[in-house]
């Protein structure tokens, strides 16, 4: 992509290509329609960039002194350096720009794809194709608003924010000494609130615009006209407040400011102007002082511009975005115009051009838009909505023998689930004989045998594998593992129980894949239990077959985990929802009867809440709402089905209810909750014990995993993510 940048040691202006920002976790990644150039503030930088050494350093004394501390601090030689390395470097211009959401990130929910928005600040809505704007730095912009002067509403926000400075009422009658960009956005402010405004500005195309932008009267400060209009609206009393919108060198401004205030009036500095305030005149009139700093309350705190920390509106009303927000309420309703302030627009690609002939004086602006070109084919290839694979495997299958003697199992890790779910529910089935446990700690290994009955205990992993006698092999580890052991007992020949996930990247899920081709072995099963369920089988029999498209709703109240607990370690781990989202998005595909083809999924931000929207090729949709910050007393799982005037709903496991022609409730369940683990073993032990097929199809289970590590993609995206079945 392109983006203006300048030398501020040489002076050079440059369109460079840069590489496309990354969309990180809570902002948008945008790409620039129009971009305004701030022909006060951006071009004092581009003339300061033009100034010998000396003048540089005349120009920002504020900046000489913190060389000179750095000097006394780190020796003159190492600060050379530094200085000389930090101008010596491209640095960026811009800071109002209006664009389209390409990319969302994760934890932003106001806005979507496609959405037209307005950005603020001077790190992230560059003069550049393309900005990442974190959420507190943009908004959405009204319906009807033009993207031309929703660019506008960064100036508009610096512009506002000092007019809530000064304070003004109905009725008052305010000073505006400058009147460039800044001073007209404050003129028609004022007016819009009930001020009458004099406007102060050497240049009389600058004082006519205003006026005709709603100022009572403007005029040269250095002239008597002035004067006259405020002695005319005040009764000679003087204005209410003075707004300094003027910049350069000259004390006239705050001169002026002291000499048409009124008595304990106040004067509040928006520009950046010299303040060597004569003391004797602000003193004898105890005039109130007041500077504006930029957008608004947020500026320049990380944690409210970089981490969305919002301040919350009973304590302050106004914050940057908030000011952002209004004034394009605004200029979208008629009470500020800007279309008059705008002197040129300039293509993207002429940027060094106008910003020259700005300089030089060849161009008299108030206001200078840059208009970007619509994405080529090209850079919309690059930035379509992302997709997931779903592959289709052709396998020669071996065909599968039926065990005539019981059937063998061995158990790859012995954890928390499996002694609990899993091996409670085999150690006493019939026609079932626990052959071999294999764990990473011998003690361990040593526990499950002596509590279930196996017949031995290794850390042999290999051993087991190459066990002939051995039919099924449970993999029941940490999830980081899942795949590889999968992949290692499928090409062994072993038929495979594996618990949730299968793979937590998609090169992880073809590798599986890969040894399933390999080997002609799919005997494969996923711990997918919930479609085992009796109560759930029972509540779907009674609804029936459906005929049109469904609505599916999934509440998962998944609550917070203990400190220390290792599905926290996300980094080699996966997400709490990459670890046991596929339970949810496999039931709602059993209950819909098909597999998802798209996942739209979204986050709340500073936690693992989420919202995730499957699609279906009926048209069904199920909303899948994983939430780790509910109440522990409420329920754990509830989930809803409509559908051809019918409606299906299952309390946590407990009760179930069906209601169409005919309502059915289910009686309370009197022992625990029945997810289904004991009749789905019993399905898996079947298809080993029988050589038939194996209880869920091995298409079925690639999609649910596909359609899991999709939500990560989404996150990541910001877009529906279509899942792409490939041959």
């Amino acid at each position: 992509m392109k983006q203006v940048v300048q030398n501020y040691k040489s002076g050079e202006l440059a369109v460079l290509d840069v590489p496309v920002p990354g969309c990180k976790p809570g902002g948008v990644l945008v790409r620039s329609a129009y971009s305004l150039i701030s022909t006060g503030t951006e071009l004092m930088k581009v003339s300061e960039a033009g100034m010998s050494m000396l003048g540089k350093a005349r120009s920002r004394p504020d900046q000489v002194a913190k060389v000179m501390q750095s000097v006394a601090t780190n020796g003159v030689p190492a600060t050379y350096r530094k200085v000389m390395g930090k101008l010596d470097s491209y640095t960026p211009l811009g800071y109002s720009l209006c664009g389209v959401v390409e990319q969302v990130g994760a934890g932003v929910d106001d806005v979507k794809v496609g959405d037209l928005v307005a950005c603020a600040g001077n790190e992230h809505a560059l003069h550049a194709e393309l900005n990442w704007v974190p959420k507190n730095l943009y908004t959405p912009v009204p319906e009807g608003l033009a993207p031309r002067h929703a660019a506008f509403g960064t100036v508009g926000s610096i512009a506002m924010q000092g007019v809530r400075q000064g304070g003004p009422q109905l009725g008052a009658v305010a000073l505006v000494i400058g009147l460039g960009l800044i001073g007209q956005l404050v003129v028609q402010l004022l007016s819009a609130a009930g001020v009458r405004v004099v406007g102060a500005d050497p240049d009389p195309v600058r004082c006519e615009l205003a006026e005709s932008l709603g100022a009572a009267a403007c005029g040269d400060p250095a002239s008597a006209a002035v004067e006259a209009a405020v002695a005319e609206l005040t009764g000679g009393h003087g204005v209410d407040q003075v707004y300094l919108a003027a910049g350069g060198g000259s004390n006239q401004p705050v001169e002026l400011a002291a000499r048409l205030c009124r008595d304990r009036g106040r004067v509040v500095d928006i520009g950046k102007c010299r303040l060597d305030l004569p003391w004797n005149a602000y003193y004898e009139k105890e005039l109130d002082v007041r500077f504006s700093r930029s957008y608004g309350p947020g500026r320049y705190d990380p944690e409210y511009e970089l981490e969305g920390r919002d301040y919350p509106i009973g304590y302050v009303r106004w914050t940057e975005r908030r000011n952002l927000a209004c004034f394009l309420d605004l200029a979208a309703r008629g009470n500020v115009d800007v279309e008059p302030l705008i002197s040129h627009v300039a293509d993207f690609d002429d940027a060094v051009d106008t910003y020259q002939r700005l300089k030089d004086g060849d161009l008299k602006a108030v206001a200078v838009l840059f208009r970007y070109p619509a994405p080529t084919a090209e850079a919309e290839a690059e930035t379509e909505a992302p997709s997931v694979a779903v592959p289709a495997v052709d396998v020669r299958r071996r065909p599968a023998r039926p065990v005539k003697a019981p059937v063998r199992l061995a158990f790859v890790g012995a954890g928390n689930y499996a002694t609990s779910m899993l091996l409670p529910h085999l150690a006493q089935r019939d026609g079932v004989t626990l052959s071999t446990v294999v764990t990473t700690t011998a003690l361990s290994a040593a526990n499950a045998k002596r509590k279930f009955g196996f017949d031995e205990a290794t850390t042999d992993l290999d051993a087991v594998l190459g066990d002939d006698s051995i039919d099924a092999v449970f993999v029941v580890t940490r999830h980081s593992s899942h795949a590889d052991l999968t992949r290692k007992a499928l090409l062994a020949g072993k038929t495979v129980f594996v618990e949730k996930p299968l793979a937590l990247s998609e090169d992880e899920l073809a590798g599986v894949l890969a040894a399933v081709e390999e080997s002609g072995n799919d005997r494969l099963q996923v711990g997918f239990n919930r479609r085992f369920s009796p109560l759930l089988q029972e509540a779907r029999k009674r609804f029936g077959t459906r005929t049109g498209p469904a609505h599916l709703r999934y509440l998962v109240n998944a609550g917070r985990l203990q400190h220390g607990s290792w599905y926290l370690q996300q980094g080699t781990e996966g997400s709490r929802f990459a670890g046991e989202g596929g339970h949810f998005i496999d039931t709602a595909s059993w209950l819909l009867g098909a597999d998802p083809v798209s996942v739209y999924s979204v986050a709340t931000s500073g936690n693992e809440d989420l919202q995730v929207v499957l699609r279906y090729p009926d048209g069904s949709t199920a909303t899948i709402s994983y939430v780790t910050t509910g109440p522990a007393a409420f329920p754990k799982e509830t989930l809803d089905l409509v559908a051809d005037g019918r409606a299906l709903r299952l309390d946590d496991f407990v009760r179930a209810s069906v209601y169409g022609p005919k309502k059915w409730i289910s009686s309370r369940l009197p022992k625990a909750r029945d997810k289904g683990q004991n009749a789905e073993l019993a399905a898996f032990v079947k298809a080993v014990r029988t050589g038939g097929p194996m209880p869920v199809p091995l298409d079925s289970l690639v999609a649910t995993t596909a359609a899991t590590l999709a939500v990560q993609a989404g996150l990541a995206g910001g877009a529906p993510v279509t899942l792409a079945r490939t041959r």
